[in-house]
């Protein structure tokens, strides 16, 4: 429509037209002090935060709504502020949101008369999408706010759920007296009198919840219902009815009365505009038809109009585009319509930062209404919830010891790293651990490592006393592989043993399964402890620790790994059955939930580092490694060398039992990473059955009617699985929908949905449009899609049903389409989910928004390396000693290889790997670089081929492997 002044919604701008590219600085960036303060006179202006309380702050008048903004995020240590804003009532009586890019001047009317309110802005579908429990609980005030205002409308069962949740969070665990006290004293939703039994009843099973517990089963209910997060504004139709316009995070929504009539879904819309009192909307032309259909809004005023129309411009880029918006170029000569634009972080930019920043704040702290605590370090005594504590609160966790007000660690193993400059939180520097965070959870598979100094620093001159001191030669450092790898083999075996010995003494184990885990792995423990006993003393002849040296005779390996290989032949007769111990397990734990239960607590200890499944492949994996190892010797030798004919005859030996054992090998690592997905997934029954192969996994884009949303597909060769992951205590991912792969098609589709990396999925039933993060995600996804449809064409595969009943054919917006009254069963929501491992690839490709192929994970377990290296900071300046065990697409850390657990790890998914430039300023030799968008790490190994060792098997898990693409890995999939 050609209108001489329409305002329209725009994806091609980010702010206003001539405004300075940056103004303040983003409330997510760490380690920065807010911008200067523009010159002129300052006003103090009061804000009133989410619990009531009045903040005043001091601030320039020329200064932008932006830097106010950062000053509020930063007095609340709040990182994800982009869901926020400040809003106030303009001169037309009409409440609007303070604008980042304006001067305060030019908005602000009477400043210090005005109150400005910290509220919530932008409404996300899922809270889950909410990383901080700072974040939550400013959520939970909103909506506590609503309730009690009238705003958030629901039934009186939801309403007296919520206010259960609520009083758990503010009074704890139930108490009659006390709860009906508390109920008669205060008033949370109109008229409450009524309801104050059936609130008491819910509070009565809420027995335990944390305030962060209750923060989350709030939200959970409030998400859920109609009203959630909805601002009504007055409307009328062409005929004159009275309706409410009002915009979410799907599109805009048309109410009469609190009953919603009309949506239109982004996807939808084409245009949004209005002119004068009319609001128009434009809709995108129907298939069956040519026409466009633009609908006509009549609303009180121009200015109400406009207000409006500025929401859904910004509703639209938050929750929509991938990243802020660029602005259009300033016109010459003069512009037309209305130059707001979105400016500001979109929700995908928040969610990426957040849970890649190395910005980790120190844990957030509550007092309940009625505490009284009292600590050897300060006293707190508060009549409410408090928002930001003055004095100290004492937290400890898992032998941490956290501080409000100073931070002090009293872990004897973790501590900040000296010079590594992180987050500041209040000008303190925020201390990032390795352990279990301060909720009981596991932490982010992402969290970056920090170890204690006390980790041996070395110095330059122990280096140059080092290199005089030991062997220099090829050989020997090869030598030495097979040493520090060996070291890590047997502690992994001892984890199988000490898993043996957990539930060997437990009734619910089969005998036979007993039978079979000691049968083979005690042995094997045994006698790699007799074969690492004899490569150490070698080694140390080797390195001259005695005159032996001098006559030659130890300066070689080949004859031990001679002699032990042919030992280890016997025991490698019952490796080709270890598929049987992964089934026999899986089936004795379904039998018992006793024995599961075991089983799970077992593997959520620190010493089983990587899925239990994976340590009993470990035998397997390692006769590839010794074979590894003699070729690298056998390729350094020259044949007249006195090891050349020992480790010639080695290799024979081994590379026949890797032969036999290499079809065998493969069935396994499929049925262990069937297993593994198994346990990661909610609403799938029998994924584990004979002839599924799976093929890859990772995280994309799936565009519905509420936009873009990440989702987590699973590749097989038969069907693809799509799922998302619930902030819940599991960290598992729940099957929204199945995809059948036969007579499916492919096609990109970037052009036709305007979407980078965006390519179609045909089904026979269902079509889904998905994005990929980048052009090689989506290259490798089409290619794997492509070739599984081929091998569903020429192969019956699996004839099992996959998912679970109550999810067959279930489509990914009915998940959330439930009514409210799905969240009032209270076992629905107090039931105590078990905790999960958190830190499996599953959840590195949703963190990192990357995917991994079974070629991959085939490729992985090949190249595993364990040593010493020097560790440095971007900005630091010692080396720190690590010993650093190279695994599963993760580098494991650990003080020395006597530990029996890492005290930290870093998933390597994303990372590239390179050497130093010159303006890094890293004068040392056989130094690498870990680069991932701000996380930088250098480390030092001790010679040219370590060094080319670690470059090697650190790109096999950064790079995505295109050999042996064409064979699909190793004939996976033949």
């Amino acid at each position: 429509m050609a209108e001489p002044d329409p305002d329209t919604i725009s994806s091609g701008a980010g702010q206003r037209l001539g405004a300075p590219e940056t103004l303040g600085i983003s409330t997510l960036d760490p380690g920065h002090r807010p911008p200067a303060m523009p010159p002129g006179r300052h006003v103090t202006i009061r804000v009133r935060m989410l619990d009531d309380t009045e903040e005043l702050f001091d601030i320039s008048q020329k200064a932008s709504g932006k830097v106010l903004f950062d000053l509020v995020c930063s007095h609340m240590n709040l990182i994800e502020g982009d869901y926020f804003g400040l809003e106030f009532q303009n001169q037309q009586k009409m409440m609007v949101w303070l604008d980042h890019i304006k001067p305060i001047i030019k908005q602000l009317r009477r400043p210090k008369h005005t109150i400005l309110r910290f509220s919530v802005k932008f409404f996300p579908p899922d809270h889950a999408q909410l990383l901080e429990e700072l974040t939550r609980y400013l959520f939970a005030l909103q909506i506590k706010q609503d309730l009690y205002c009238g705003r958030l409308t629901c039934n009186d069962t939801s309403a007296a759920l919520m206010v259960s949740y609520i009083i758990q969070s503010e009074i704890g665990d139930f108490e009659e007296s006390q709860c009906r006290s508390h109920l008669l004293n205060n008033n949370y939703i109109p008229d409450q009198m009524p309801l104050i039994d059936k609130i008491m009843e819910f509070h009565s099973k809420n027995i335990g919840q944390t305030p962060a517990e209750s923060d989350y089963h709030l939200l959970e209910v409030a998400r859920r219902l109609e009203m959630y997060g909805i601002r009504l504004h007055p409307a009328k139709d062409r005929e004159g009815t009275k309706l409410s316009l009002t915009v979410a995070h799907t599109g805009v929504l048309v109410f009469q009365g609190h009953t919603k009539i009309n949506a239109f879904n982004w996807s939808k819309v084409r245009k949004l505009s209005f002119k004068r009192k009319r609001f128009l909307i434009k809709l995108r032309p129907d298939l069956n038809s040519s026409c466009q259909d633009t609908l006509e809004f009549l609303m009180p005023s121009r200015d109400c109009c406009k207000v409006f129309w500025k929401i859904c411009v910004e509703y639209h880029a938050f929750f929509r585009l991938f990243e802020e918006p660029k602005p259009k170029p300033k016109p010459v000569l003069f512009s037309r319509g209305s130059s707001f634009r979105f400016s500001g972080r979109t929700q995908k930019q928040v969610i990426e930062y957040v849970r890649e920043s190395e910005f980790k704040k120190i844990p957030f702290e509550r007092v309940l209404r009625s505490c009284s605590v009292q600590q050897s370090v300060g006293e707190c005594k508060c009549s409410q919830s408090c928002l930001t504590l003055p004095c100290i609160v004492v937290s400890s966790h898992y032998g941490h010891l956290w501080l409000r007000a100073g931070v002090v660690s009293n872990s004897p193993h973790l501590s900040a790293s000296s010079g590594h400059s992180h987050g500041m939180v209040n000008g303190q520097k925020s201390l990032e651990l390795c352990s279990h965070s301060p909720d009981g959870r596991l932490p982010s598979p992402l969290t970056s490592p920090l170890l204690n100094d006390a980790c041996s620093v070395r110095t330059d001159d122990e280096d140059e006393v080092r290199r005089k001191r030991f062997p220099t030669d090829r050989a020997y450092f090869i030598a030495k592989e097979l040493l520090t790898t060996e070291r890590t083999y047997v502690k992994d075996l001892e984890v199988v043993t000490s898993f043996q010995s957990a539930v060997g003494q437990d009734e619910a184990t089969p005998d036979s399964l007993k039978d079979a885990i000691f049968s083979t792995f005690e042995p094997l423990h045994k006698f790699h402890t007799g074969f690492l006993r004899e490569v150490e003393q070698r080694l140390a002849l080797w390195e001259g620790r005695s005159n032996a040296h001098i006559k030659g005779d130890y300066q070689r390996i080949g004859d031990v790994l001679l002699k032990n290989l042919q030992g280890l032949k016997p025991l490698t007769a019952n490796l080709s059955k270890q598929s049987e111990i992964l089934l026999e397990l899986e089936k004795a734990c379904k039998a018992s939930r006793r024995l599961e239960g075991l089983c799970r607590d077992f593997e959520l200890q620190k010493v089983c580092y990587i899925p239990l499944n994976v340590f009993i492949l470990r035998p397997l994996h390692r006769l590839i490694h010794y074979k590894q190892i003699l070729e690298r010797l056998c390729k350094h030798y020259p044949a007249t060398h006195v090891d050349f004919r020992d480790c010639r005859a080695a290799l024979a030996d081994v590379s026949e039992v890797v032969d036999q054992l290499q079809g065998s090998l493969i069935k396994m690592e499929n049925l262990q990473k069937l297993l593994e997905l198994k346990k990661d997934l909610i609403g799938v029954d029998n994924l584990v059955v004979p002839g599924r192969e799976f093929i890859r996994l990772g995280c994309l884009s799936k565009l519905s009617g509420k936009g873009l949303q990440q989702r987590m597909f699973f590749l097989f060769n038969d069907v693809i699985l799509y799922t998302s992951r619930g902030m819940t205590a599991t960290n598992q991912f729940k099957v929204h929908g199945q995809l059948p792969l036969h007579g499916m098609t492919i096609r990109e589709s970037e052009d036709e949905w305007g979407v980078p990396h965006a390519f179609t999925l045909v089904g026979q039933q269902q079509s889904v449009v998905v994005a990929a993060s980048s052009l090689v995600e989506m290259e490798k996804w089409m290619e794997d899609v492509k070739m599984a449809i081929e091998m569903a064409k020429t192969s019956n595969g699996p004839s099992s049903e996959l998912l679970t009943s109550s999810l067959t054919d279930n489509k990914d917006s009915s998940v959330e389409a439930e009514s409210e009254d799905d969240m009032t069963a209270p076992h629905a929501s107090l039931e105590k989910p078990t905790p999960h491992r958190g830190n499996t690839m599953v959840h590195v490709c949703w963190h990192r928004n990357t995917s991994v192929s079974m070629v991959d994970f085939s490729i992985a377990v090949e190249n595993q390396l364990s040593g010493n290296l020097l560790r440095k900071f971007k900005n630091s300046n010692g080396w720190q000693k690590l010993w650093v065990v190279f695994t599963n697409f993760s580098l494991f850390f650990y003080k020395s290889h006597q530990d029996d657990y890492p005290l930290a790890s870093l998933p390597l998914l994303g990372y590239s790997v390179t050497v130093p430039s010159e303006s890094e300023n890293i004068h040392k030799d056989y130094v690498f670089k870990l680069h991932f968008k701000s996380h930088v790490y250098y480390f030092r190994s001790e010679s040219e081929y370590t060094f080319e060792r670690w470059m090697e098997v650190i790109r096999s898990a950064t790079v995505p492997s295109s050999r042996a693409r064409g064979l699909n890995g190793k004939e996976t999939h033949a």
